[in-house]
Order: structure tokens, then sequence, then C-alpha cells
């Protein structure tokens, strides 16, 4: 299934160009530096349940695609949002049976041609597990089995599979007030494996988050703090952002619907406080609050080191019927516009030129990559792209953001790759695919007389690893 030319230009000569910039990086560590893997899969190490449970039911990559084309999620063993039935609940050849689901996405594999998705399945399924036939509905059963039969041995233990991948770090995203418990096991544990926490406040920042109010109040008390008042709130936030850095944490991640920031006096910010914690919000209120909350966590970032991460512009939960039946983030996100150059004008205008301040932007908006994302990056040293994110992690996506923003931005204002995933057999297969796609775009520009190749060797092992590192701190 796997050629080893994949995603090399087709041109001989350039063709041979990027595939002696990929020998020198193809087998570098993977630094994973902002993910959704579950910790407790580290922590507890135990054997994944079942090829369904690993490879559909975490991945909205996948389980979104065969959504679109009339597969119910129910039967796919997609966790309802009452408890109600899930893959590896039920018996044998129940709808809901794990073998039956798997049965349904090898019926379904074809819809995946051309998308990055078939590329990081192929991977897996070939590198891992040795299956080399394509995936279809007649060997689905002898695909499920030789999976499950490998997820029984050590070798395929949560921990085996972060050393064979070759992970130097793998974050985690977790909810500012998570006891980080799982964490802690794994750095009491004796293993040597670095997986760390990043601080994801939203919950605690967005008036309209679900649970908002009880959310707060839960801060208040992991945090011990009073956050009946803006003062205490402020405080709180602190002391749990030192906690996390205190349990390894180098980064806080925002997943705001927008990039709006505001810089409010005090006493505004105070009223504006008591409005969205007393119910008695005015239009534009949980707007304007998630902004200045923004400047805010700037703010902290200049004082305790963390990186700030920005992932704005995912109109979350679009379909309302998958959320109600099946919770938050069951694959039906969609992108929208997002504006830069005016929304972030008031946190740059007070942080931008802080030296031991990074912002790392990312989008889901292309159109922003040169005509705004490029030009900050290229100015404020403060500020960095994040790579190509969510639906544009496609070789195709990768390519367009290289296109596009090295032009301004240069190579040494972006941050290299993460995967962010939830689906850890994935992170290998998409780290690879990165390579790919770097190394060929440095040899075109090789090829075309653009740079030379000695500093596209140079350029290939930054990309890879070295800018990582430094942005997020895990040198």
């Amino acid at each position: 299934m796997l050629d080893a030319n994949r995603l090399f230009p087709a041109d001989p000569t350039t063709r041979a160009i990027a595939v002696r910039l990929y020998e020198t990086v193809r087998d570098l560590p993977i630094v994973s530096p902002h993910g959704h893997t579950d910790p407790r899969w580290f922590a507890e190490n135990k054997p994944f349940p079942n090829p369904a449970a690993l490879f559909l039911q975490p991945d909205h990559y996948i389980f979104r695609m065969l959504y679109s084309q009339g597969v119910s999620l129910e039967s796919l063993g997609i966790p309802q949002a009452d408890g109600g039935e899930q893959a590896g609940q039920t018996g044998q050849n129940h709808p809901n049976d794990p073998r039956e689901a798997w049965r349904i996405f090898a019926k379904h594999y074809y819809l995946f041609r051309g998308t990055p998705t078939r590329l990081w399945l192929d991977y897996s399924l070939s590198t891992l597990f040795g299956l080399t036939e394509r995936l279809r509905a007649e060997n689905a059963d002898e695909y499920y089995d030789t999976i499950a039969r490998k997820l029984a041995t050590p070798e395929f233990l949560p921990r085996a599979l972060y050393e064979r991948f070759g992970i130097e770090a793998l974050a985690t995203t977790d909810a500012a007030t998570d006891t980080l418990e799982y964490h802690r096991a794994i750095q009491t544990s004796g293993w040597k494996g670095r997986v760390i926490p990043t601080f994801r406040p939203d919950a605690v920042v967005d008036a309209e988050f679900p649970g908002f109010q009880e959310n707060l109040k839960k801060l208040g008390e992991v945090s011990g703090e009073d956050i009946s008042t803006w003062k205490g709130y402020l405080k709180a936030l602190r002391s749990r952002r030192a906690f996390f850095k205190q349990n390894g944490a180098t980064a806080t991640d925002h997943g705001h619907a927008s990039a709006r920031t505001a810089d409010l006096p005090v006493t505004e910010c105070e009223r504006l406080y008591a409005r969205v914690t007393t119910g008695k919000m005015e239009a534009g209120d949980a707007e304007l609050f998630r902004a200045q909350m923004l400047t805010e966590m700037a703010g902290m970032s200049v004082e305790d080191g963390l990186v700030m991460q920005l992932h704005p512009g995912s109109v979350r939960n679009y379909n309302p019927q998958v959320l109600a039946k099946f919770g938050r983030d069951k694959g039906a996100d969609i992108p929208a516009t997002t504006e830069y150059v005016h929304a972030l004008r008031p946190l740059l205008s007070k942080y931008g030129n802080e030296p031991d301040f990074l912002l790392i932007l990312f989008t889901l908006d292309e159109t922003v990559y040169s005509r705004e994302l490029a030009p900050l990056a290229g100015h404020y040293p403060s500020v960095k792209l994040g790579p190509p994110w969510w639906f544009n992690d496609s070789p195709e996506g990768m390519m367009r953001f290289r296109e596009m923003a090295t032009e301004t931005a240069g190579f040494y204002n972006t941050v290299g790759f993460n995967d962010d995933t939830r689906a850890f057999l994935s992170i290998p297969a998409r780290h690879d695919v990165a390579r790919r796609v770097d190394c060929s775009f440095l040899a075109r520009l090789v090829a075309e007389h653009r740079l030379d190749e000695d500093e596209a060797f140079e350029v290939a092992q930054d990309l890879t690893v070295n800018l990582v590192r430094k942005a997020y701190k895990l040198a």
C-alpha cells in the first residue's frame, strides 16, 4: 500500500533532491507539542480494547466522513452523551458490536480515497500490523483479528508504542480544573516517557461554554481561591497555571470562536465579570469577556513563561442533533472566516514586544496566511505561525501553507509540525506526511536555484525537530 516515493514531486530531478533530504529527517524523534491523546493510556498502560476502539471511536476524521454518507454514529459505537450503548458493551453481531463496527468501516473504506485520512490509515495498518492489502469488506475480519491479536501483546501497550514511534515529548490538552492525576502517575511510575499537560481554560473563560457557572465553582474549589471577585478569579487562574507548570506544562491553548482581544480598564473588567458570573449578561458580553481573557492570559504568559497557543475560527458542534445525542467534539465542527489584524491589536499593542512572550497562531481560514498571519509573524518577535491545522493538515494544505507563509514570514517564524490528534496510532503517520511535504517544498526551491542544497538540509532538520523544541521549550 505504501510507495517509498509517495508525496514526492513527479519530476525526477526534484524528486531525487526530496529523497535525499527526507533520508536525513525520516528517523528523527517525534516532538508532539499539541494533541488530544488520553494521559490515562500511559498512566495505566493497559491494552487497547479492540480495533474499533483504537481506530474508529477517537478519530472524528473517520466517523464524520462515514456520517456524511449516511452511516449512523451508533453503528460505529460512538459513545452517547447519556451513556448509551457503544461498541464493546454488547454481544457478537449486535449493531454495536466492535467487530460489526469494523466491518462497516471496511465496507466504506473507499470513501477515504484521496484524503489524508487514507494516508494515515494505510501507514498505520502497513507499518504496525503488516497488513499490505487494501482494506475492504472481504478482508475486514482478517484485519480485525490480526489487529486484535497484536493489541493483546506487550509490544502494543501504550508505552511500548510511544517508544516504538520514537516520541521525544507528547503534550495532551487538559481542562484548567483537571487534577492531572494521570500525569502525576506517569511521572512517579519510573517510566522515562515524557507526557506533559497543556493548560486549556476555555471552560472557565467562555461564559457561553456549557456548565460555565459550575466550572467557575470548581475552579474556586481546586484553586482554593475566592472566585466571586475579578481579582480572586485571576488569582485562581494564576494558581492553576502554576500547578500545570509544576507538572511539566510548557504551554497554554485557547480555542475561541474568534481571535478578538480587548484591553479594558480594571473597573470595567470588574463590572463585566460581575455580569457574566451572575447571569445578567448584556448583548456582546460573552464575546467581550473572551476577548479580555485572551489579553489576560497573554499577560500571565509574560509572567510565568508558558507559551500561548490560539486556535480560533471553528464553529463548534454545528449539528444540534449530533450535539444533543453524542455531546461535544463529535465531528460536527465547521471552519469560519477569521480576522486577525484588528482582532489581535489590543493584545499585541500591550504584549507583542515583550521579549519573553510567545504567541503561536493557528487558523482554519487559509485566506489569511499571506494577507494577515505571515505579515504579523514577520514583524512581531512574539508571534509565530502554527502549522496547518485540522481541516488543512493534508499534503495540499501543508504545501499551500509553505507557499503562502514563507515568502513573508520565512521558515524561522514558524514552529515546525504538530499532529493535534486523538488517534494515537496516526501520530507517526502524520509526522511522516509533514516531513515528506516539507522535503518536497525544499527540493523545489533547490531545483529552482532559490536555495542551496546544504541550506535545505539544515532547514529540513529545523522544520522537523529544532523549531518545535525551541518554540515550546522542549529542548
